[in-house]
């Protein structure tokens, strides 16, 4: 296989369908021990989250990635770019890209620093605040769709779990934008 063969385009928006190997009409694939597997489970599990967000979003054309970072430049305006990274895992390079798409799209502005030339502090613009309120709905809803199907107890016992997993081996840098 050649190296290019592996190589998706940069824009490329992934769908990931959560439920492949699930029975279609098509024989059973034993999937041997990976259902007891903590990381398998957390991809599907992800997948699957992330096919309800995008479906939620998809009218916004909005991805997780570029949710939390509006979300975070909400919560934090005049943030500089690398602290973005930094909190949010991403790599620069990736998050640089991702903001110029935001920007493009008029949802979030970069401002010089004045004691920093080389760094830009981040705001949302008015049409950013607006979209965010009504991402926050969509969020809400898809939060809730989520937990419906464990409750509210299974809910905050995932999440501390799900922290306790990150805490104990740590966050890593993801060059994935989608996430």
């Amino acid at each position: 296989m050649s190296k290019t063969a592996n190589v998706r385009p940069k824009r490329a928006v992934r769908r990931p369908d959560a439920s492949a190997g699930i029975d279609r009409g098509v024989a059973p694939v034993d999937l041997g021990v990976l259902p007891d597997l903590v990381g398998y489970m957390l991809r599907r599990a992800q997948l699957a989250v992330f096919q309800d967000f995008w479906r939620a979003f998809e009218a916004h054309d909005i991805r997780p990635a570029q949710y939390a970072v509006l979300l975070i430049i909400e919560r934090n305006p005049g943030l500089r770019q690398s602290q973005v990274s930094a909190a949010l895992n991403i790599k620069r390079a990736n998050l640089v890209a991702l903001l110029d798409s935001l920007e493009r799209r008029g949802f979030a502005k970069r401002v010089p620093v004045a004691t920093d030339r080389r760094s830009y502090a981040l705001h949302l613009t008015d049409g950013g605040a607006a979209l965010l309120k009504k991402l926050g709905e969509l969020s809400a809803a898809h939060e809730q769709r989520i937990s419906a199907t464990i409750g509210e107890t299974g809910r905050k016992e995932l999440l501390r779990l799900l922290h306790g997993v990150v805490q104990a081996v740590g966050p890593s840098t993801t060059d994935d934008d989608e996430s």
